[in-house]
């Protein structure tokens, strides 16, 4: 190999390795970066008004006015696919929020209060894993109507057990350490050594999770769309966009549905890796 060649791929050599050496996942983040920017600049960006409906570009394959052609209401595939990221990610963003916050207060206090405090949250997590998280939205849709947030709510209580039972982990894991017993010998409160110093350590581990939760609340949420249950019809999404699009793949024309498909598909794969490597790069360093 000569100096040539070494001196020309400094560029790539530190992609690979703010990566971790992986093409899969520079890949994975590159689809993260452009899925997130289509959501904070979508409706600047979109060539057509996503909800303008046009009969006579209906059903239209693509071309120089729709990329994408159009769906079987005249509307611009392209502009609602990008217009609908705002939708699709927003709506898995509240359930890791929510989840994550309400999962870590559980889990801290149940693995530092112990005892029956311990039993009762313990219990009760188990009893929110009997109720599978799209039957739960179900539910609360029935009861409350469509829209997001019905759905948000309901998801995000269902995934509480999962970041609850590992924040439980953790901090049990923690509080055996050294540090925590000195911190108390020095008056430290509870509160103090937990929100200070154990919440630090864990971060980047629940985290971690909540990336990889991110991915599965981004297809429940286009599963319920999809039934119809989620977003109202006018709203852009994806899950609605393959629900909308059933119809014109009857008439020999999938685009429109099969496009979302494949953006749900990736973005869900993209978020998994992305958070499963981030896991697997502190599992590295805390050995």
């Amino acid at each position: 190999m000569t100096a040539a060649t070494l001196t020309r791929r400094p560029g790539l050599a530190k992609l690979r390795a703010a990566s971790g050496r992986s093409p899969l996942h520079l890949a994975c983040l590159v689809v993260v970066g452009l899925v997130v920017l289509a959501a904070l600049v979508g409706p600047w960006i979109t060539p057509h008004d996503p909800n303008s409906a046009e009969l006579g570009s209906a059903l239209a394959g693509p071309s120089g006015e729709h990329l994408l052609g159009a769906d079987v209401a005249g509307r611009d595939t392209l502009s609602r696919l990008i217009a609908g990221a705002r939708t699709s990610l927003l709506g898995p963003l509240g359930v890791v929020v929510f989840s994550t916050v309400a999962g870590i207060a559980v889990g801290m206090v149940a693995a530092w209060r112990g005892g029956w405090v311990d039993s009762l949250l313990s219990r009760s997590t188990e009893l929110v894993f009997a109720f599978p998280g799209v039957l739960l939205a179900i539910l609360v849709i029935a009861m409350y109507g469509e829209g997001l947030i019905a759905p948000v709510a309901a998801l995000g209580v269902a995934y509480v057990p999962y970041v609850s039972r590992l924040t439980r982990s953790l901090v049990l894991a923690e509080r055996a350490r050294p540090y925590v017993s000195a911190y108390q010998v020095q008056g430290h409160s509870a509160l103090q050594i937990c929100l200070r110093h154990i919440l630090p350590n864990i971060a980047p581990v629940v985290l971690a999770q909540s990336a990889v939760n991110f991915g599965y609340a981004l297809m429940d949420l286009a599963g319920l769309s999809f039934l119809g249950l989620g977003v109202p019809p006018l709203t852009p999404d994806w899950g609605r966009m393959v629900f909308d699009g059933q119809t014109a793949v009857q008439y020999g024309y999938p685009l429109s549905a099969i496009l979302p498909c494949v953006l749900v598909v990736l973005t869900v794969v993209a978020f998994n890796v992305v958070g499963e490597r981030w896991a697997d790069r502190v599992a590295r360093r805390d050995k």
